[in-house]
């Protein structure tokens, strides 16, 4: 979440209880109110120690697909796949305004 955030995206945390014996860890919403893509993180997937994979599901909206998996233990890589799905960092919705807390 820190670095999506950092890096300008809106990020909110959805749930992270996932009992221990499943592989997803936490799920949460980049870009509400615009793109409001769902992001789910699961780790050891198919094996003890294996990269992290991300499930992106936007409905199909965006992608060809209800749901895309990114394998990759690179945040760069992740990001890089939002922005080639066409999900920026530049989202307005929800976005604090540094200006008028001032």
């Amino acid at each position: 979440m820190k670095r999506l955030k950092d890096s300008g995206y809106i990020v909110w945390k959805m749930f992270n209880d996932y009992p221990l014996s499943d592989t997803r860890k936490w799920t949460i919403l980049v870009n509400p109110g615009e793109e409001s893509l769902l992001v789910t993180c699961m780790v050891n997937v198919g094996e003890q120690g294996s990269i992290p994979h991300f499930d992106i599901y936007d409905g199909a909206n965006r992608t060809r697909h209800k749901n895309v998996t990114v394998a990759t233990d690179s945040m760069e890589v992740f990001m890089t796949q939002l922005i080639e799905l066409g999900v920026t960092p530049d989202s307005k919705t929800y976005r604090k305004d540094v200006d008028a807390q001032a």
